[in-house]
């Protein structure tokens, strides 16, 4: 398959696109800047998202949007993403956007992590990229084109350049709108692996239109 990842020099787009590319796939990744430590059959391309994402949609069969709300960037993925929606659409590509776990329901019948974001001891631009992300969601669930095959990725809670991060395990569990929680009430997945399933829904699609949650 043709894949666009773009943020694909990002805490998870780098690894999406090593993955996807590993697997065989074509793949180009966009990204502010050109990386200088590559993968070899990967396509590179420069510019801003809100630029140059979608005249490269033409020809791609799966979009994968791993954005992050920081930065620059805050403020503009809404706009972004329904932009791309609307290029994939009308290429018959696949959308797949990287969201956050603020959009996960807690339990069956909610509340979404979301909702309890304000009372938490968390920095507030990593709120912010929250809120953004669910934004996202929303608005692809309200308001995509009726013809686009969109995924909305939520990993689990500790998941990120914050978190800390161990070996690969090779295995994780699916769920939709409800959070999971290993054991010991964790919510937590590594990078390579949330980048495994990201690639094993894209070559096996199980969600369609929908939300999906990855974690162990």
């Amino acid at each position: 398959m043709k894949i666009l990842v773009v943020g694909g020099t990002g805490y998870a787009g780098k690894a999406i696109v090593a993955e996807a590319a590993s697997r065989g796939h074509k793949v180009t990744a966009l990204s502010r800047t050109l990386p200088s430590d590559r993968v070899p059959s990967v396509h590179y391309e420069a510019g801003l998202a809100a630029e140059r994402a979608v005249p490269l949609v033409a020809g791609i069969d799966v979009v994968v949007g791993a954005l992050s709300a920081k930065g620059t960037t805050l403020g503009t993925l809404v706009q972004t993403y329904a932009d791309l929606g609307d290029a994939a659409a009308r290429a018959g590509a696949r959308l797949v956007v990287i969201g956050g776990f603020g959009s996960m329901l807690l339990a069956e019948g909610g509340p979404r992590a979301i909702d309890t974001l304000a009372d938490l001891d968390i920095p507030e631009p990593r709120k912010a990229e929250g809120y953004e992300m669910e934004e996202v969601r929303s608005q692809l669930e309200s308001s995509s084109p009726p013809g686009l095959d969109w995924l909305f990725v939520c990993p689990a809670a500790e998941f990120g350049p914050y978190a800390p991060q161990g070996p690969a395990r090779g295995v994780y569990r699916t769920s939709g709108q409800v959070a999971l929680f290993d054991e010991e009430g964790r919510s937590v997945i590594e990078t390579a692996d949330l980048a495994r399933a990201v690639l094993d829904q894209i070559e096996f699609p199980s969600h369609q239109r929908a939300q999906i949650h990855f974690a162990y």
